[in-house]
């Protein structure tokens, strides 16, 4: 076995670009991630053009979110307990048919906004179910040594799709009202196939049986020791959390379905990032409806608001390329702060002369660190975890980090509702810095380091 070893370790890793593997299943993901993009455009527009109810249209992505949040916590006990591969056929495979039935049923002229209302309570649950196995899915077939690169890659993918699919969406809504739904459909069975044609493992690593795990000791595409997490988030020694105290290997859906809540919550370090996250999160949400309508009040169309929103796409896509950098340049702790800190003054540009350009600028110097961030998380939750307990993380991770937007939208309303624009983005700017204050006095953040190096992949 260690001949086996010695051996995988001396044969060259395949450079990520000829990954096909990596490579088909990104792209597979990609044109999964752009088709949700067109549909949370196009979705709204269908229903404001069918019911003339702008509460109707803002009803969709309110089903839509609610079921990913209310069905993320089991996603991620899916992802740990069943085979990752057939829950992501099943979940793309779901998705293509309800999107699928949107353009038949206009075409029999029987669309109904129930209809409407049951494909988006579809499409969450879908993505409750399929977001961690992507994560999962992408790191599974790339070696240790090259997971910073492929998740800057996955970066792109993500911002990119936020970037192209509101412009796509509505291009593609003006060739005829069925045409974006079919542009997701066909981009769902993109993703199908390559969910089909692409295999990675099936089971969480700490499940595999003894056996098959001796059968291929160091394949680049399944190494994941199974005792990575000597080293708690944050540098903390512990003993190793995939093994319960009496030594023995533990199942790998012990712990239930709150596992993950649990073990995030065990840390101070990931106690206070994942609280300024969700801030951060729930500020920017809370942000977007002040700015969109004091561009509008002062004279701005619909296109030139979509371009000075596209600021903070376009700054994630720059920033995938500095996320080595902004690591070796500062602490986890410290990076996240500045990032947060620099949202404070953001809220307020829309105050300043400058319009469109002043907007997409400052949304531009924000969303050059999110990339930073979310390899972040994976440095310091999602890689120092038993494999057998990722999915429940990350589903966990995700859960919080999107449980403020809601609030976010309708705080910033109510807001709206009594206060002018302008008042509103400087109370948004307040609470936000208020917010941060307690973590930012804190030494949990300032003083936290990078996970000690216990693979290649483990330092920035």
């Amino acid at each position: 076995m260690a001949e086996a070893r010695e051996a995988a370790e001396s044969t060259p890793l395949v450079p990520l670009r000829r990954n096909l593997r990596f490579q088909a299943l990104w792209a597979g993901q990609a044109a999964a991630t752009l088709g949700m993009r067109v549909g949370d455009t196009a979705f709204p527009l269908l229903v404001l053009a069918l019911t003339g109810s702008s509460t109707a249209a803002g009803a969709f992505g309110a089903v839509q979110m609610v079921t990913t949040l209310l069905l993320g916590v089991h996603g991620g006990v899916v992802a740990d307990r069943l085979d990752r591969r057939r829950v992501l056929i099943a979940s793309d495979a779901t998705r293509l048919l309800v999107t699928a039935t949107v353009p038949v049923a206009m075409a029999f002229d029987r669309l109904t906004l129930a209809h409407l209302l049951i494909v988006a309570a579809a499409v969450g649950a879908t993505i409750a179910y399929s977001g961690p196995i992507r994560l999962l899915a992408l790191r599974s077939v790339v070696a240790p040594e090259q997971l910073p690169q492929a998740l800057a890659q996955d970066e792109a993918r993500m911002t990119g799709a936020a970037l192209a699919g509101p412009p796509l969406a509505g291009f593609l809504y003006g060739l005829g009202s069925a045409v974006p739904f079919l542009g997701t459909a066909l981009a769902s069975l993109l993703a199908l196939v390559a969910a089909i044609v692409v295999r990675f493992p099936g089971r969480p690593a700490d499940a595999q049986p003894k056996r098959e795990a001796d059968a291929r000791p160091n394949h680049p595409a399944d190494a994941q020791p199974s005792g990575e997490t000597d080293v708690q988030p944050g540098g903390e020694t512990a003993a190793q959390p995939n093994r319960e105290p009496g030594g023995a290997e533990p199942a790998p859906e012990s712990g239930g379905a709150l596992a993950g809540f649990r073990l995030l919550a065990a840390s101070p370090l990931l106690r206070s990032a994942l609280a300024v996250l969700l801030v951060v999160n729930l500020a920017g949400t809370a942000l977007m409806l002040p700015v969109m309508v004091l561009l509008r009040d002062g004279g701005t169309g619909s296109a030139g608001i979509g371009l000075a929103l596209a600021g903070e796409a376009v700054g994630a896509l720059a920033g995938t390329v500095l996320v080595s950098r902004l690591h070796r340049m500062a602490g986890p702790g410290v990076l996240l702060l500045v990032v947060a800190w620099t949202a404070v003054p953001v809220s307020l540009a829309p105050l300043l002369p400058g319009g469109v350009v002043t907007v997409f600028a400052a949304l531009f110097v924000v969303g050059i660190g999110v990339p930073s961030l979310r390899v972040m998380l994976d440095l310091l939750v999602f890689r120092q975890v038993p494999d057998a307990l990722r999915g429940r993380v990350i589903a966990a991770t995700m859960t919080l980090l999107t449980a403020g937007m809601p609030a976010g939208t309708l705080g910033s309303g109510l807001l709206l509702d009594h206060l002018s624009p302008a008042v509103a983005l400087a109370a948004i700017s307040v609470l936000l810095a208020a917010a941060l204050l307690p973590a930012t006095v804190s030494r949990t953040l300032r003083r936290a380091a990078w996970p000690a190096p216990q693979d290649p992949a483990a330092r920035p």
